[in-house]
């Protein structure tokens, strides 16, 4: 993300100007930009010419629709009632009535703004709902190039693959190989079905050569049952070498993969299906690796979770909880170690309780305790939000949390911005 301009008050109302420049950098936006927002960027409408003039001298009646029409590029500012993001098709659609005034436009008509990479918008924030501290950090993240690595993942078995791009607030799913293998029972069916895994095998290799850029993934994983991830690595780095030695028309990118090849992980998983990708990022070889990137440490801080969820009440009692209700007691208490929430609870239309969430997010911080962020993008955000989207890891037990219901209310006004 490129940060063009920014331009707030001491109460944070105002205006910040971005440019996105990856498929992350959409999902960012989409988080950013809620029902009420301003948002203000370059778009194309079909605009009648009679209708035009029509509106432009301010005339009242049915404006005619007859007359030629025309498309044409001009930039709107709408406020945003509506917003949908398709993270395969790296397209985000905002909605709303037309906020200022437009020589081809009247006010207060309907409008779709659609944001694509390297189509600066302006994104506007009114007092009643200013930037926070967790949009700003989210700024501050988008636009920070360490965050911009990305991993490329393959987790297959006989007959499938998903190739996957991981980067730090999402995965994205390339493509999915899917061919028929026939199992292996005679002479004549096992020619049929190692001929079947190996056009497999090349199919995958071609979908991997076509969404990686090896010279600056961090790391390929391949992960699989059995030894097909293996058998996958094998059929790549051999049919790169004969490649470069014959000179062929892929010679120069194989040769790339085969300078790449102490990217290359094995790692084992339970299916070839892209659940099990969450699994695989969990792995301790894995988390080792990429020990310096976001989606790592929220795979390792959920696991741990689990851990100390599972161990229950032991001799130390219970010291990991999720819920709003639980964790906003918990933090009341100054008991949080670790605070894991989804992004997903960032984009509620309530205004109250965004800033309810927000105010969490910042007590916690203010305690000396750790917040984490979640990617609902990611395998690990989708298993929090399973569980409620909040949770944590407590310092020491709190036995009354053991007594409080899920029905239980809660006064939201206890949790007060530091």
């Amino acid at each position: 993300m490129k940060l063009i301009s920014k331009h707030l008050d001491k109460e944070g109302a105002g205006s910040i100007r971005l440019q996105p420049e990856e498929p992350a950098d959409l999902w960012h936006a989409y988080n950013l930009i809620h029902t009420g927002n301003i948002l203000k960027a370059s778009t194309f409408r079909r605009i009648t010419k009679d209708k035009d003039k029509d509106l432009a001298a301010g005339g009242g009646g049915t404006p005619s629709t007859s007359g030629s029409s025309q498309r044409v590029q001009l930039t709107l500012a709408i406020t945003v009632q509506k917003t949908d993001f398709d993270p395969s098709a790296g397209v985000l659609h905002a909605s709303g009535p037309v906020a200022e005034e437009s020589p081809h436009v009247r006010l207060g008509a309907y409008h779709t703004l659609d944001l694509a990479l390297h189509r600066a918008f302006t994104l506007s924030k009114l007092p009643n709902a200013p930037w926070d501290s967790v949009a700003l950090q989210t700024i501050s993240s988008a636009c920070d190039p360490a965050s911009r690595a990305e991993v490329g993942a393959v987790v297959l078995q006989p007959g499938l693959a998903n190739v996957c791009l991981v980067t730090e607030h999402m995965t994205l799913l390339r493509q999915r190989v899917e061919i028929a293998i026939p199992r292996k029972r005679a002479a004549d069916s096992a020619v049929a079905h190692d001929k079947a895994i190996t056009r497999f095998y090349a199919a995958v290799a071609v979908a991997m050569q076509r969404h990686f850029d090896y010279g600056i993934l961090k790391a390929v994983i391949i992960a699989s049952p059995g030894f097909s991830g293996e058998q996958l690595l094998k059929y790549l780095l051999d049919t790169a070498g004969k490649d470069v030695d014959t000179g062929s028309a892929t010679a120069g990118s194989n040769k790339i993969l085969i300078q790449s090849k102490n990217k290359f992980m094995l790692v084992h998983c339970a299916s070839g299906h892209i659940h099990a990708l969450n699994e695989v990022l969990r792995a301790p070889e894995v988390l080792a690796r990429l020990s310096d990137t976001k989606f790592a440490r929220e795979s390792a801080t959920l696991e741990k979770f689990f851990c100390v969820l599972n161990e229950g009440d032991g001799m130390g009692g219970v010291r990991a909880w999720y819920g709003p209700k639980h964790v906003a007691t918990a933090v009341d208490r100054g008991a949080v170690k670790t605070l894991l929430i989804s992004d997903r609870l960032f984009r509620s239309d309530d205004v109250k309780q965004r800033k309810y969430y927000v105010a969490l997010v910042e007590q916690v911080r203010s305690q000396g305790g750790e917040s984490l962020v979640f990617s609902s993008l990611h395998e690990s955000g989708k298993q929090l939000d399973q569980f409620t989207g909040i949770a944590a890891i407590l310092n020491f037990p709190i036995p009354e949390l053991e007594d409080m219901s899920d029905d239980d209310e809660h006064d939201e006004m206890q949790i007060e911005k530091p």
